[in-house]
């Protein structure tokens, strides 16, 4: 596996329920097939600006926006596989360049700028954007149960189903016990498509026979709207308080 992944792609999401879920994953049975990830624990650190400049921007609506993150698959160590990644977005087409690394030399790199991870081009484009979101830090922990799927005729074709959704603000380290508010119901899943050119024809079929339709879906946008909702709130109380 390269140390550095260069991906292009159109991503949709939706939000199914459980028994939508089901009938979807007997119905695509034929088509996909599971990654060698499985269903996993998916863990992330989304790093931004003391002003969380880069959430406000991707909520926004801008045409280009990105972000930053960490991810493990599962509960990190310091000698577990890890990947830094700058995801950008222009004109509804998500770019991801990502390394790979080991966990304590990503948060060495993020957080205290040592030189920890292998120079490339990819490199260069996270030292110019961690130079230019100045003092980035981690923001928000995220953490979901992922399925993943992919074509059996077209491997760029992806579908993966996330649940238990939860996030923190606090305790921001990937070694840390997986825990978190719930963002989705219980019985919801979030499905995100990811393809490199056109949505094949029998899911397109499927989706609009089962009047599944696109929604625009941000896990940390989410949470981030909760966190000024109850900013908002708690500031309401205390001036009605005075």
């Amino acid at each position: 596996m390269a140390n550095q992944t260069i991906f292009k792609r159109y991503e949709y999401k939706y939000l199914l329920t459980a028994d939508q879920k089901k009938d979807l994953l007997a119905y695509m049975e034929p088509y996909m097939k599971s990654d060698k990830f499985g269903r996993n624990t998916i863990c992330n650190l989304y790093f931004d600006t003391p002003d969380d400049l880069l959430i406000r921007r991707s909520i926004e609506g801008k045409v280009y926006k990105e972000k930053i993150r960490l991810r493990t698959y599962g509960r990190a160590k310091d000698d577990s596989e890890a990947f830094i990644e700058l995801k950008k977005k222009y004109k509804k087409v998500v770019y991801k360049r990502r390394v790979r690394t080991e966990y304590a030399d990503a948060v060495k790199y993020l957080c205290q700028g040592e030189d920890t991870i292998e120079h490339s081009q990819i490199r260069q484009e996270l030292d110019y954007a961690m130079q230019l979101y100045q003092g980035i830090r981690p923001a928000v922990y995220l953490s979901y149960e992922r399925e993943a799927f992919y074509g059996r005729d077209d491997h760029e074709l992806r579908i993966t189903f996330d649940q238990n959704i939860l996030w923190r603000t606090t305790q921001l380290d990937l070694s840390a016990p997986v825990y978190g508010r719930p963002l989705l119901e219980k019985d919801q899943a979030l499905m995100e498509i990811k393809v490199g050119h056109g949505m094949p024809l029998w899911l397109v079929h499927y989706l609009t026979e089962h009047k599944i339709y696109r929604t625009s879906y941000s896990k940390y946008g989410n949470a981030y709207r909760t966190i000024v909702t109850e900013k908002n709130e708690s500031k309401g109380e205390l001036e009605h308080v005075s």
